[in-house]
């Protein structure tokens, strides 16, 4: 079974280079003596830990202080999994590890790297055993925060008595020495959910996460614009005399180029230029339309959904050839403008404005749209009722792009603010999202789930979807513990969800 996690908030936090931490010269010299390899805490450890760890060959784990490397190896040897180990002394790993990251390079990496600060990486599980009594006291918390932060779920073994091998240096090793209760409320601080915690004579065992469901996330996110002003400007909008549109017959020789604005655009210009010369219909979804435009693409159609007043510059200027399928929803302003012989109104399928379209046209005499909530997820249903079903999907990435610096292929400032949190898909693959962008991802997968044998869909570009599709992966709405499906993202205050039929800013 799959499974999927979202992340904790904000941007992919940058590793401070150069700044050594004195403790690093300390195991560096402890490293090169034979005795502290003798023993591997986390090694002996994995059973218990893979009796609550639902680790499959898909997993991505991170080793956090990884030591000698000889449990990170296990685990990789018994389940399959990726693992990325990290340690600030390079020379920790022991010498049959270093031939494995040679041997088996995609499953098995290193990474030197200080604990104290943020990594730039997330997975959805970790394991960090005999290292938290080895911080400093006055770096625990943030030490902590660090490893929780990039990890789902963490086991941590942390020893509770003082150590025995700072002789062979002639400085102390354990320099937080703490009870099960004091580290307990550590964890408790941060917000931690705990899976399993046990204390032992000289260790405790916690596995922890400082993830939060994203439903809960969902909850107090609110819609692009409220329902009264949604249905004030549908009243508006289907009194004004526009063509609606109706279903019509297959085109099975059609096929069309649905351009969104994803970050992935400006890579695949050539590729769109070479299906619009043979022949295909292009039609681009909100701010695409200039993107396209701007290269040269004259669109054969348009789409616009959202229902806030900014949308309008989405359909200027008016081009020869161009067909303007809006929705009812949108603020007025949107049609200003607009040619009366080649704009058509549509409606989304929400019952709680039924009312106003059977009044304005009658029960039963116009077709509401089903779909999620972007612009993407109503145009594949709309084109299909218009008789198209093979597409060719461009700028659909659902993610921001790998350096997270940008989320659409052009400048879009209502999406600059929005919070950012990884997704880890299938434990495997992180992408970092946008609230409303994991939200479409996982309305695509209910899409295709139930009407995706009415599309023959190509999507292009390194996103999301894309990668969603070609692993068979998934997000479901409910969460299945113990190798199920997880969401999870970290205390977000306020996030802007394009919820229900509201439509997303201009994706």
């Amino acid at each position: 079974m799959t499974a999927t996690v979202v992340g904790m908030q904000g941007q992919q936090p940058q590793v401070e280079i150069g700044k050594a931490n004195p403790e690093g010269a300390k195991y560096r010299k402890l490293w090169d003596q034979s005795a502290y390899r003798a023993v591997s805490p986390g090694e002996r450890g994995l059973p218990r830990l893979l009796a609550h760890m639902p680790l499959t060959a898909d997993s991505q784990v991170i080793d956090f202080g990884c030591g000698t490397g000889r449990a990170a190896l296990k685990l990789f040897q018994q389940k399959g999994c990726a693992v990325t180990m990290v340690d600030f002394a390079r020379n920790c790993l022991d010498p049959d590890v270093k031939t494995a990251l040679t041997e088996h390079p995609t499953k098995l990496s290193f990474r030197q790297h200080d604990l104290e600060t943020p990594f730039p990486m997330t997975a959805g599980y970790g394991l960090c055993t005999d290292v938290m009594e080895h911080i400093p006291p006055d770096k625990v918390n943030r030490v902590l925060a660090n490893i929780l932060q990039a990890a789902n779920r963490v086991w941590f073994q942390i020893s509770t008595v003082p150590d025995e091998l700072g002789s062979l240096i002639g400085e102390p090793l354990h320099l937080s020495v703490h009870s099960y209760s004091w580290w307990m409320e550590q964890f408790m601080k941060l917000g931690c959910t705990i899976y399993y915690a046990e204390q032992f004579p000289a260790h405790i065992l916690i596995y922890a996460s400082a993830w939060t469901p994203v439903e809960e996330v969902m909850a107090r996110g609110h819609v692009n614009i409220e329902h009264e002003v949604k249905r004030e400007q549908i009243a508006h909008n289907i009194a004004q005399g526009w063509k609606t549109i109706e279903p019509c017959q297959v085109q099975e020789h059609e096929e069309v180029i649905l351009v969104g604005g994803g970050w992935s655009l400006d890579s695949q210009l050539d590729t769109i230029r070479r299906l619009r010369a043979d022949g295909k219909k292009l039609v681009t979804l909100n701010n695409a339309y200039h993107w396209c435009l701007n290269h040269g693409l004259t669109p054969s159609a348009t789409v616009v959904m959202d229902g806030r007043a900014f949308n309008a510059r989405f359909v200027t200027p008016v081009v020869e050839g161009c067909k303007y399928l809006i929705c009812s929803q949108v603020h007025p302003s949107v049609f200003e403008g607009l040619p009366k012989d080649r704009t058509f109104i549509w409606h989304d399928a929400d019952t709680r404005t039924f009312d106003l379209l059977n009044a304005q046209y009658g029960e039963g005499q116009y077709f509401a749209i089903p779909g999620g909530s972007t612009s993407f997820l109503r145009a594949l249903p709309l084109l299909r009722m218009l008789g198209y079903q093979k597409f060719h999907v461009f700028g659909a990435d659902s993610c921001l792009s790998p350096d997270k610096q940008h989320h659409h292929a052009y400048a879009q400032p209502e999406n600059d603010h929005n919070w950012i949190f990884p997704v880890t898909v299938n434990q495997g693959k992180v992408f970092y999202c946008q609230p409303w962008m994991f939200c479409q991802a996982r309305e695509f997968h209910h899409m295709i789930n139930e009407m995706g044998h009415l599309f023959e869909l190509e999507l292009y570009g390194d996103g999301l979807l894309r990668h969603m599709l070609e692993t068979a992966a998934s997000l479901p709405l409910t969460v299945v513990e113990e190798g199920g499906f997880e969401y999870g993202t970290r205390h977000m205050d306020t996030v802007s969800v394009s919820e229900g039929t509201h439509g997303d800013a201009g994706g």
